[in-house]
């Protein structure tokens, strides 16, 4: 479940970790489960994601980012900065049976900023729905 300052979701895939590190970490890959972007797998790297924009909440559709930690392949994070957002994602891989548990974290949000709170329940339903249907279908066609 999530808490007010932190989206917390986990899912079984049955792919090997391996396979799930390369989705998350290869710019092609990310672009077809996420967003457009410029990532390279490199500690301190500064990269950005592009989608559509959201005057209506303080957002141009570009989210800064910058990688804060890569543990291949169990454990990524990376900052994300966009609007008012000042928040880190984090992806963490278990090996599980003939599979990967991968479990997301995105913390930081400001319960109390109320464009923080929509933001907030955008990034939570995304993050549980498409984001997951759209990396499950990326993984599935890889070879």
């Amino acid at each position: 479940m999530s808490e007010p300052a932190r989206i917390a979701v986990d899912q079984f895939l049955p792919h090997p970790p391996a396979k799930v590190w390369r989705a998350l970490t290869d710019s092609d890959l990310l672009e077809r489960w996420l967003m457009p972007n410029d990532f390279r797998p490199t500690l301190g790297h500064h990269f950005t994601f592009r989608t559509v924009a959201r005057p209506g909440q303080g957002f141009d559709g570009v989210v800064h980012c910058e990688v804060l930690e890569l543990d291949e392949p169990r454990r990524l994070r990376w900052a994300w900065r966009g609007g008012s957002l000042d928040t880190v994602v984090t992806w963490t891989l278990v090996p599980e049976g003939r599979g990967t548990r991968l479990f997301l974290e995105h913390a930081g949000f400001d319960p109390d900023d109320p464009l923080q709170r929509r933001t907030f329940t955008l990034l939570d339903g995304g993050w549980r729905t498409q984001v997951w249907t759209r990396l499950t279908a990326t993984l599935t066609a890889l070879p």
